[in-house]
């Protein structure tokens, strides 16, 4: 079994990967933080201690555990060597196929046997990345929620050709964590995003047709569905490009018209409008700021069931 004080490799370190490494530095596991660029790790790192400063302030954490927490970090910017001595790497790239199929390559290589490799995916295929390795036995979803300190859920998504020792390690390994694993089988979308993104679609395609504003979309969700944050608010928290890969990811592996992304949705990614991560999605986001403030989004469409 995997537990705290094992190396654990994490692949990739924006926001999803620097809040795993967080989250297994802070309960006491060995992280090698990876990824190529020397600047983002540095980034990556210092985030993770502002967070844990937020912890601490909150009376979360002891100020010695965030400086045990941060002293069991590492960083390399070699996929290689960041994974010669681990029990668990956890892949969080891109959310882009070939790009997985790479990493995956390059981690079966440098990993030690024994090794789980798991992925941090939000929809692609776990069999397609497993396919690639000689260990498609111990390959496995591992798919945490933004923001993974504060988020409860591990999504764990088996292959066909998962173990169940494997399957057993990840879910205890997660309740140890303090998170609550929920084991799913291998299908586009799996069950979070399968459920989640054609509902932000659709709320996208209602602001489109000049149904409802933005407000207005949200607080019907908030306020009539108890939904802690609207769907486009959520949208630019997870980010439209992710969004709109994948509908595009439940459009390929469904061949069902249903989940065609709204053109909205993609000419704001074409835009450039990605989100928070952009600083305007359907809200303008400004640092330090918690004020919901709509873009400056125009709709040149006619309402549905209304004549022109």
């Amino acid at each position: 079994m995997i537990e705290s004080g094992a190396n654990v490799a994490v692949i990739g370190a924006g926001t999803m990967g620097n809040g795993i490494a967080h989250v297994f530095a802070q309960r006491g596991y060995k992280v090698t933080l990876i990824d190529v660029s020397a600047d983002q790790l540095e980034k990556a790192v210092a985030t993770i201690g502002k967070n844990l400063d937020r912890m601490v302030a909150k009376e979360i954490i002891r100020k010695e555990l965030k400086e045990a927490a941060i002293k069991n970090i590492t960083t390399s910017t070699s996929i290689a060597e960041g994974v010669k001595n681990a029990l668990l790497v956890v892949e969080a790239a891109t959310e882009n196929l070939d790009l997985k199929l790479k990493i995956f390559q390059q981690m079966d290589a440098a990993a030690p046997a024994g090794c789980i490799l798991s992925t941090n995916t939000s929809s692609i295929s776990i069999a397609k990345m497993a396919a690639v390795t000689s260990r498609p036995e111990l390959v496995i979803g591992m798919h945490f929620m933004n923001p993974v300190p504060v988020m409860k859920l591990v999504e764990i998504i088996n292959h066909p050709g998962t173990s169940k020792e494997v399957t057993d390690n990840i879910v205890s390994l997660s309740k140890d964590l303090g998170k609550v694993p929920c084991v799913v089988n291998d299908f586009p979308g799996f069950i979070s995003n399968r459920i989640l993104m054609p509902m932000i679609n659709e709320a996208i395609y209602c602001l489109h047709e000049g149904v409802a504003g933005v407000t207005e979309i949200d607080t019907i969700m908030k306020l009539g569905m108890a939904h802690p944050m609207g769907p486009l608010q959520l949208a630019d928290l997870i980010g439209l490009d992710v969004c709109l890969s994948i509908m595009n990811v439940l459009l390929d592996g469904f061949n069902n018209p249903k989940y065609t992304p709204c053109p909205m949705l993609v000419e704001m990614v074409k835009n450039g409008k990605l989100g928070a991560k952009s600083g305007e999605g359907f809200y303008v986001h400004k640092a330090g700021s918690k004020e919901l403030v709509v873009s400056d989004l125009t709709v040149q469409a006619t309402p549905s069931g209304q004549n022109s």
